[in-house]
């Protein structure tokens, strides 16, 4: 295990696997001194760069948000009937135009199907609320700042509790260029602006969801 602030002159590491104390701040929702004390308590595992900068593992962000998650959950709702329970589906949308998002939700919600939106605005954000949600389909941009989409899709992919996740990509760039990054073939790719008629049904295909009433 690091140990709080192990200085690491050289370092190599998997970039999608630690954060600066700016994102864990962001993703934590408190103040970047706040962060700063948790490194230097153990609260928070990090190391400094031979710049100076910190880098914390999203190991320890991660298991930070699920215990303040846990710690100010509201007591659970009475349990929703079995087969009403397991027919919702919950889709994560990632996106950092914001503009875009809501247009998503405002657009799933009016396909009358048996989703539950979550949303985060980059790579980082949205495998927090993975390890959250654990949502059935997630339907991405690649180009966001932070933590990218390919970045993201290449720490599930390596992952063995998330590799099976379904996938979606909507995105501007061009087939040529997101080839090239080495996105798996087997994810679909939708270009921008979003053919959200196309959208609805592979969501539907993957999820196996059709609007209510539908034979």
């Amino acid at each position: 295990m690091l140990k709080p602030e192990e200085e690491v002159r050289d370092p190599a590491y998997n970039a999608a696997e630690f954060c600066s104390t700016k994102d864990a701040a962001r993703l934590l929702g408190v103040s970047h001194r706040t962060v700063q004390l948790w490194v230097e308590n153990g609260t928070l595992q990090a190391w400094k760069t031979a710049g100076g900068h910190r880098r914390i593992t999203m190991a320890s962000v991660n298991k930070l948000v699920n215990e303040r998650h846990e710690a100010t959950a509201p007591a659970a709702p009475a349990a929703l009937p079995e087969p009403e329970k397991s027919r919702r589906k919950k889709v994560l949308l990632v996106d950092d135009d914001r503009t875009l998002l809501r247009l998503y939700e405002l657009e799933l919600q009016g396909w009358d199907l048996p989703l539950d939106v979550v949303k985060a605005h980059d790579g980082f954000e949205a495998l927090i609320r993975i390890g959250e949600q654990r949502p059935d389909l997630l339907v991405s941009d690649l180009s966001m700042p932070g933590m990218d989409g390919f970045r993201m899709i290449r720490t599930l992919r390596g992952d063995a509790g998330y590799n099976q996740m379904a996938i979606i990509v909507v995105s501007g760039l061009d087939r040529a260029t997101i080839a090239s990054m080495g996105l798996p073939a087997d994810i679909p790719v939708f270009p921008k602006p979003v053919p959200f008629a196309q959208l609805r049904t592979a969501v539907e295909d993957v999820l196996d969801v059709r609007a209510a009433g539908a034979a």
